[in-house]
C-alpha cells in the first residue's frame, strides 16, 4: 500500500536541515525500494525548504513510522509535525508509482 509521510519543518530551521541534508539524502537512497517519490516542500516564493513530503511502499503505517524515526532529520530534531496516511492514487488512472 502507498502511504504519505508529510513532515512540517520547525520555524526558523532551515541551517538544520542543510546541515543533515547529505545524510539524510543518503538515508533515503538507501531505502529506495520503499520511497517512491520524495522531495522538499517550499516556501511560498519557492527559495526556501519548509518540510518533506514522501510517497512510501509499505506494509503498515508502522512501517513508515519506523522509517521515518530512522531518518537523520527526525534524529536531528528538525520536523515540528509529521503525519502518515494511507495514499490511493486515481488520477492518472495507470500507476506512475
Amino acid at each position: 500500500m502507498l502511504y504519505v509521510l508529510f513532515c512540517e519543518d520547525k520555524p526558523d530551521s532551515e541551517a538544520l536541515r542543510l546541515a543533515n541534508r547529505e545524510a539524510h539524502l543518503a538515508y533515503v537512497g538507501d531505502h529506495s525500494i520503499t520511497v517512491k517519490l520524495a522531495g522538499p516542500m517550499l516556501s511560498d516564493d519557492g527559495e526556501h525548504m519548509i518540510g518533506s513530503m514522501f510517497i512510501v511502499e509499505a506494509n503498515s503505517v508502522a512501517e513508515v513510522s519506523a522509517l521515518n524515526a530512522a531518518d537523520p532529520y527526525t534524529l536531528a530534531g528538525l520536523f515540528e509535525t509529521v503525519a502518515i496516511h494511507p495514499f490511493r492514487q486515481t488520477i492518472p488512472t495507470e500507476p506512475v508509482l
